[in-house]
């Protein structure tokens, strides 16, 4: 929990005043689950993207207005359709007492023996669900599938987290797999 975020106190809450505070670089966003009334704020375009961009679950230290420090996680992201620009940002206060359930990002590294020698490498899922405490959740997993061959698939249940973290999906879900060019046409045809 190292990245710090400005949470900016929202000044106005018509359409017209948040079209104006994004033309400015200021993304609408709101917090809950700090007590019973949720909170309205703007925050900075372009930290939010950054932020968005390494790690999109990382738990986040939220600067207030009021000088606090929040811990607090994205929840939703809302963007253009059109354009993909930045519209609307959830956060959720996370109390770093109570375990909770998040995703983690799998990326994958190194080129299959594989894909190598002519198969076409399949990407099923790029993120797990798990359960732990807040200060142990892993920013994101390298997953090096460089030992892959021809007709292997990499399983949920082959992911290895520290103690302390259960993987909620199911652990027979296929992550990745490596097909045969033939198996591949048959599939799409």
């Amino acid at each position: 929990m190292s990245k710090f975020i400005q949470l900016n106190k929202r000044t106005g809450e018509t359409k017209s005043h948040m079209n104006q505070a994004r033309k400015q670089g200021r993304i609408p966003a709101v917090l809950y689950g700090i007590g019973k009334d949720t909170l309205s704020l703007e925050v900075n375009e372009k930290e939010m993207l950054d932020i968005l961009k390494k790690n999109p679950r990382a738990i986040l230290q939220g600067n207030t207005s009021d000088e606090k420090v929040i811990p607090v996680i994205v929840q939703s992201v809302q963007r253009d359709a059109m354009s993909g620009n930045l519209l609307h940002i959830d956060f959720h206060h996370v109390n770093m007492t109570e375990i909770m359930d998040s995703k983690v990002t799998i990326h994958f590294s190194g080129e299959a023996i594989g894909v190598k020698s002519g198969g076409v490498l399949q990407i099923e899922i790029y993120e797990v669900e798990v359960r732990c405490m807040p200060g142990d959740l892993p920013t994101s997993m390298e997953v090096d599938i460089s030992g892959l061959d021809t007709g292997d698939k990499l399983l949920v249940s082959d992911l290895i987290f520290k103690d302390g973290i259960e993987v909620l999906t199911d652990p027979n879900t296929v992550m990745i797999q490596i097909k045969t060019v033939h198996e591949e046409v048959e599939a799409t045809a």
